[in-house]
C-alpha cells in the first residue's frame, strides 16, 4: 500500500513538475470544428492553427499566468454532431469560451447553447446570420456573404458589368449568399438575369452553366459556395467555352482553390482577406506583419499552405486571449463585454471594431480583391 502512495506522489511531483510555472488552472478554450467530412479543408487549418498558437501562448507564459488548455471535437462536417460536443464542451468540459463552428449550419446548431449558458462564442463560419440580428454572446471572425457579394458587384460596376447570371449551392453558405446576393444587387445597379443551384455533393455543374450561356444579356457569372463545388464549377466553365467574367466568393479564397481548378481558373476574381497574399502587400499595410508573421509560422509547423480559414482560427483564438486579458479575469460576463468593446484589433482578417450593435467588426477595405494570373493570385487595383 505504502510503495503505490509512494508512487501516486511521485507521479503527482512529475506532473505538477511538468506543468512548469503554471500553478494556477487552465483557460478551457473550447472547440467544436469539421476536421473530417466534406468541410475539411476549412475545419483542419482551423484545428492546427488553434494547436499551434495555444502552444505558443503557453511557452510565453499563457495568459494572466494560467496555461491555456484546447478542448475540441470534430463534428464530421455534421451540424447535428455540431450541438452535442457543443453541449459537452459546456456542460462537461466546462470551458471558458468557444472558438470554432467550422460551418454556418454547425455555428447555428450551437448558438442557442451558447446564448443560454451565457457563454462567450466566437464563430469561423461565413453567413450574415450569425450576427445579425445580434446575439448577445455571439460573434465571428470571417467577413459576411453581404460583404462579399457587395465587394464583387462594386468591381462589377466598375467594369460596366450589370446583367448577372448568380449560381450558388444549396449548402447553409451558399444559401445564405444567394439570399445576402438577391438583397444587395439592386443596390448597385445589377440584375440577376438568371440564378440556378447545384448541390454541395454534385459532380457537374455543365446543366446549370448551359442554361446561364443560353440567357439572352448575361454579362458576368457569380458563384458563390465552397468546397469542391466552385472548382468543379470552374472547370466545367472552361469546357462548354464560356469567356464572360467569372466571379467566386470568400468561399473559395485558398490555395487549394488554385490546385482543384487549374488553368481553368485563370482570370477568376473574387473577394479576400489579406492572409493569401502577405507577400504582395505593400510594406506600410497595418496587416502585413501580422500576415506574414502567421504565414511564417504556419508553414515551419506544417509544411503546408495557409489558408483563409486558419486565419479566422487565428483571429478567433487571438481577440478571446485579448478580451480575457482586458477584462482581468475568464469572468464570461466580463469576456464578453471586453470582445464586445474590441477596439483597432489588426488580425489576418482586417482591423476589428465591434460594437453593441456590431458584432463582427470588419468593413469592406477588409476585403481585397483578387484575380488569378498565372496559377497565383494578383491584387486588382
Amino acid at each position: 500500500m505504502k510503495h503505490s502512495i509512494k508512487k501516486l506522489v511521485a507521479g503527482t511531483a512529475l506532473a505538477l513538475g511538468a506543468l512548469g510555472a503554471f500553478a494556477a488552472d487552465p483557460i478551457k478554450i473550447g472547440s467544436v470544428l469539421s476536421v473530417t467530412g466534406p468541410a475539411a479543408f476549412l475545419g483542419d487549418p482551423e484545428l492546427k492553427t488553434l494547436q499551434l498558437y495555444v502552444d505558443d501562448l503557453n511557452k510565453k507564459g499563457g495568459v494572466l499566468g494560467r496555461p491555456l488548455q484546447l478542448v475540441h471535437y470534430d463534428d464530421g462536417s455534421d451540424a447535428n454532431k455540431a450541438n452535442g460536443f457543443t453541449k459537452r464542451l459546456i456542460e462537461d468540459d466546462k470551458v471558458d469560451v468557444l472558438v470554432g463552428g467550422t460551418t454556418t449550419g454547425a455555428t447555428m446548431s450551437s448558438v442557442p447553447l451558447a446564448e443560454k449558458a451565457g457563454i462567450p462564442f466566437i464563430s469561423l463560419a461565413g453567413a450574415v446570420v450569425i450576427i445579425e440580428p445580434v446575439k448577445k454572446w455571439v460573434f465571428k471572425t470571417p467577413h459576411t456573404d453581404r460583404m462579399a457579394a457587395e465587394k464583387v458587384f462594386e468591381d462589377m460596376k466598375k467594369r460596366g458589368l450589370t446583367k448577372v447570371a448568380l449560381l450558388s449551392e444549396t449548402s447553409g453558405f451558399g444559401a445564405s449568399g444567394k439570399k445576402e446576393t438577391e438583397a444587395v444587387a439592386g443596390k448597385y445597379g445589377i440584375t440577376l438575369v438568371a440564378n440556378e443551384t447545384y448541390g454541395p455533393k454534385d459532380t457537374d455543374m455543365s446543366p446549370q452553366l448551359t442554361k446561364i450561356k443560353t440567357t439572352p444579356g448575361v454579362q458576368a457569372v457569380f458563384v458563390f459556395g465552397l468546397g469542391q463545388g466552385p472548382a468543379i464549377v470552374t472547370k466545367n466553365y472552361k469546357q462548354l467555352g464560356i469567356t464572360l467574367p467569372l466571379y467566386q466568393s470568400h468561399g473559395v479564397a485558398s490555395d487549394e482553390f488554385l490546385k482543384l481548378a487549374g488553368p481553368a481558373a485563370e482570370g477568376v476574381r473574387l473577394p479576400s482577406p489579406a492572409q493569401l497574399i502577405p507577400e504582395k502587400l505593400p510594406a506600410n499595410d497595418p496587416q502585413k506583419p501580422i500576415v506574414t508573421a502567421y504565414d511564417k509560422a504556419y508553414k515551419a509547423a506544417y509544411k503546408t499552405d495557409v489558408s483563409t480559414f486558419g486565419g479566422y482560427a487565428y483571429d478567433g483564438l487571438m481577440l478571446a486571449v485579448d478580451a480575457i486579458k482586458r477584462a482581468g479575469s475568464t469572468d464570461k460576463a466580463k469576456v464578453r463585454d471586453a470582445l464586445e468593446a474590441t477596439k483597432g484589433f489588426v488580425a489576418t482578417s482586417g482591423t476589428f471594431n465591434m460594437s453593441p450593435t456590431d458584432h463582427m467588426g470588419l468593413d469592406l477595405s477588409a476585403f481585397r480583391l483578387l484575380e488569378v494570373k498565372g496559377g497565383d493570385w494578383t491584387i486588382v487595383q
